[in-house]
């Protein structure tokens, strides 16, 4: 009985830890017409994170990154990655860059889990002030 009390203590601590990281596939959602727009996977790499578009939900499937700096320009957008850089600070991640590939504009970034199912991802420029928050949702 005891063993199976540790097994079940081991199982829910594992979901909890899982429950509390931001890396996983996030849905975004558009700001203008509250309709799913992509498929962000965010992954970690020695110690920092990146968000990778994996999926396209609206009918710009073959859409490319004209406006993008560098080398991300004329870039499919499924592929490209958004997030980049982002450090543990805290509670969130913060300390690297978002891109916008309609506009190619990247601005400074955090993000912040929003309960267990939601990531709550703010751009902005200068000053957290200064920007805009999105809510993705866990897929």
């Amino acid at each position: 009985m005891k063993k199976i009390a540790v097994l079940l203590l081991v199982f829910c601590a594992t979901l909890t830890a899982s429950a509390q990281s931001v890396t996983g596939k996030w849905k975004t959602i558009d700001d203008e017409t509250g309709k799913p727009k992509s498929i962000v996977e965010i992954t970690e790499k020695d110690g920092k994170i990146y968000g990778k578009i994996i999926e396209i939900l609206s009918d710009k499937k073959d859409a490319k990154c004209e406006k993008c700096p560098g080398s991300d320009k004329g870039k499919p957008i499924k592929g490209l990655t958004i997030i980049k850089g982002l450090k543990k600070d805290g509670n969130e991640w913060s300390s690297g860059k978002i891109l916008d590939p309609v506009s190619g504009k990247e601005y400074k970034c955090v993000i912040k889990l929003n309960g267990s199912s939601k990531l709550d991802v703010r751009g902005y420029l200068g000053i957290q002030a200064l920007g805009r928050t999105q809510t993705w949702v866990r897929m």
